[in-house]
């Protein structure tokens, strides 16, 4: 069964492989730049092709590659990343591009690969196969239910890792590692979603034991949903003559360096009454209801600066910040609310 699947599904990737500006296509005679294959990789991390797509552009726009990226400060890269959430991604992404220049060029293996910051075992496998053709078995969340269908596993993935990268490891084999990523990833972007697959036009279709058991869409099957605690805080308004006052997040911590209104730390729990503006906001493990105050001046020895507002989108505020001021504004112009 598994060369069989394996052929089909290279054979559909290169009648139909997706258009990406970090890919090179499947009849190319050359690997794709590195750089282009790491800072999609790392972009691509919980976030959608069309959302990181436009994203992508604009940094090569700004960083054509990683010299320049290196050269860069923090400050604006974290600026740039403003919106794709999970900012460590950005500070790793910094991190690792200095250690990219200092050492000439990126590492041509996986293992070298893993020993950049902020590259783990999936981004370190899936570089080293699609930019340099080294033989890797590479496993993302597509290729995870991928395998997971076409044997029918009856666990969650979470709990079956080990046994998806054992049944994974014969669709990489006497194949090109990059090429069979890059189709098992289109093939579950695409046909072998995670709520209704296109099962009809599925190239494994044949070999699927998923498909076979009439209910595809079943396997893997999900996971008891865990009830995400609450928290809450206060983010100050504080503006003059025309001009917010901002301050930077500390480094270490959730938007680390990111830069956010003023105001209380985060409490468990939820606000002991309704505030009059706020905004809700969830993160990966918790929820966030942030109320938005007006205050006259910034606390004593609070550092930070005043951005005009005419040019608040400068800022690089993270959405949970952009909600904030989204909803003070709706607020001005009609009314308490609560977004």
């Amino acid at each position: 069964m598994p060369a069989r699947a394996r052929d089909a599904i290279l054979a559909h990737y290169h009648r139909t492989a997706r258009d990406l500006p970090w890919r090179v296509g499947p009849r190319a005679n050359h690997r794709p730049d590195p750089y282009r294959v790491w800072l999609s990789e790392v972009m691509l991390q919980q976030t959608t092709v069309a959302t990181v797509t436009p994203r992508f552009a604009a940094f090569l726009e700004r960083w054509p590659d990683v010299e320049a990226m290196a050269a860069a400060p923090l400050e604006d890269i974290l600026q740039q990343w403003a919106g794709l959430g999970y900012y460590a991604r950005a500070r790793n992404l910094h991190a690792c591009a200095r250690a990219v220049a200092e050492r000439g060029g990126f590492p041509e293996t996986e293992a070298g690969l893993r020993e950049l910051p902020g590259i783990g075992a999936y981004t370190a496998a899936a570089i080293a196969a699609i930019a340099f053709g080294e033989d890797s078995v590479v496993i993302d969340t597509n290729v995870e239910r991928v395998v997971a269908r076409l044997h029918a596993l009856d666990r969650p993935v979470k709990s079956a890792k080990g046994e998806i990268a054992r049944l994974a490891d014969p669709l990489f084999d006497s194949v090109d590692s990059g090429q069979m990523a890059q189709a098992l990833m289109d093939l579950g972007a695409t046909i072998c979603r995670p709520k209704n697959p296109k099962c009809s036009e599925c190239p494994a279709q044949a070999d699927c034991k998923a498909f076979a058991s009439g209910t595809p869409e079943a396997f893997p099957p999900k996971p008891p949903r865990k009830q995400r605690p609450e928290r809450h805080g206060t983010a100050w308004w504080i503006e003059r003559e025309g001009k917010l006052f901002l301050v930077r997040r500390p480094e270490k911590g959730l938007l680390g360096g990111m830069a956010a209104l003023p105001g209380t730390d985060w409490n468990d729990g939820t606000p002991d009454e309704n505030p009059a503006i706020s905004v809700r906001h969830v993160f990966t493990h918790f929820a966030l209801t942030l109320s938005i105050e007006e205050r006259d001046a910034p606390p004593d020895q609070t550092e930070g600066w005043w951005q005009p507002l005419d040019r608040l989108d400068e800022a690089g505020l993270p959405t949970l910040y952009a909600k904030a001021v989204k909803a003070f504004a709706k607020a001005e112009r009609s009314g308490p609310l609560t977004a």
